[in-house]
């Protein structure tokens, strides 16, 4: 069974807004990374559809995009992508897939098919997923911005704190820290 592992840019009042990052080569870099070791993608229905608006069309050369972009489209295309959602059924994408039914079930499934592990990428979705007991782990990319606005990190609460335990924290050039946390026993 492989690892799910929530990964998401935020700031450091929590906010996980996508344009409050800082959207360099080394954070494209990061993620790229991450998506190498996975073995596929999660989200939920509004992160696909902003997903699927802009990097296709970056991965077949109809947008121009720096180098470290560019690569993070292609992969991310190859990348097999599920999608939860209760109001789409039609997911064109390459590689994109449905998950329907029992949430709990269905990810479960995944990660069970999935040895490489799922890359969690969707706020919402995850605070689903914990409440669930469902993810393992947590690589935040942890920017210098204080955004003063949301959408927050787990915004609509958990039923109880999440006892985490540090694997790894590595400073970026821009400021912006890579955190690995597993979930404590």
């Amino acid at each position: 069974m492989g690892l799910l592992t929530f990964s998401i840019n935020v700031t450091l009042d929590g906010c996980v807004d996508h344009q409050e990052g800082i959207a360099d080569d080394e954070t494209h870099a990061f993620f790229t990374r991450l998506l190498d070791e996975g073995g596929a993608m999660l989200w939920g229905r509004v992160t696909y559809e902003m997903m699927e608006s802009y990097w296709p069309a970056v991965a077949r050369g109809d947008e121009e995009a720096p180098p470290a972009m560019r690569e993070w489209a292609v992969k991310l295309e190859a990348k097999p992508k599920y999608v939860v959602s209760s109001t789409r059924k039609d997911f064109p994408w390459t590689n994109s897939h449905h998950i329907a039914g029992d949430l709990q079930t269905g990810v479960q499934r995944l990660k069970d098919a999935t040895p490489a592990g799922v890359l969690l990428g969707s706020g919402k979705l995850a605070t689903e997923l914990d409440r669930l007991d469902l993810i393992d782990e947590y690589k935040f990319l942890v920017h210098p911005r204080i955004a003063g606005h949301g959408p927050t990190l787990y915004q609509s609460g958990l039923p109880s704190t999440r006892r985490l335990e540090l694997v790894s924290a590595k400073p970026l050039r821009s400021g912006a820290v890579a955190m690995h946390y597993r979930r404590a026993p």
